[in-house]
C-alpha cells in the first residue's frame, strides 16, 4: 500500500472530477473523518486515515483489500473506475438520471435509455458529461 504518484493522482482525480465536479473537495477534505487515496496491487482505494495507519502493520502480501475500491490502474497507465466507486459518486454527483422501472431492464442488458424511459434528470446536463444512473 503506497500513496499515489503525481501522475496517478492526476488521472484519478480527473476521472472523479468528470462525475463529481467541484464536490471532489468534499470527498477528500472531511474534517470529521479524514480520508485518503492509496494504491495497492494496481487498485486505488478510498480509505479512512485511521484505518490506513492501522493497516501499515500488516505485510503487503497478506493485505487483500482496504477501504473502498474506487478503481484500478491498467497496464497501459489509464484509470478505470469500478462498481465500488458508485456509492461515492451517488453522494456527490453533479448530474443524475433516474430511470423508470420499465426501462431499467433494457439498461441492465446493455441497451441505450430512450427519452421515454427517463423518470427524472438533473437540470442543465451538458452533452458528453458523466452522469450517475
Amino acid at each position: 500500500m503506497r500513496p499515489l504518484t503525481e501522475d496517478e493522482t492526476k488521472m484519478v482525480f480527473e476521472k472523479l472530477y468528470k462525475f463529481i465536479g467541484r464536490n471532489i473537495k468534499a470527498l477528500v477534505d472531511r474534517p470529521d473523518d479524514p480520508h485518503c487515496v492509496r494504491l495497492h496491487r494496481q487498485r486505488v482505494y478510498y480509505v479512512r486515515e485511521a484505518l490506513m495507519r492501522r493497516a501499515t502493520c500488516a505485510a503487503r502480501d497478506k493485505l487483500v483489500s482496504l477501504g473502498t475500491c474506487v478503481g484500478r490502474l491498467t497496464h497501459s497507465g489509464k484509470f478505470r473506475m469500478t462498481i465500488g466507486a458508485l456509492d461515492l459518486l451517488a453522494q456527490h454527483a453533479r448530474y443524475k438520471v433516474w430511470v423508470k422501472p420499465a426501462a431499467e431492464m433494457q439498461f441492465l442488458y446493455g441497451s441505450h435509455i430512450l427519452k421515454g424511459g427517463l423518470g427524472r434528470i438533473s437540470e442543465a446536463v451538458p452533452a458528453g458529461s458523466g452522469v450517475v444512473v
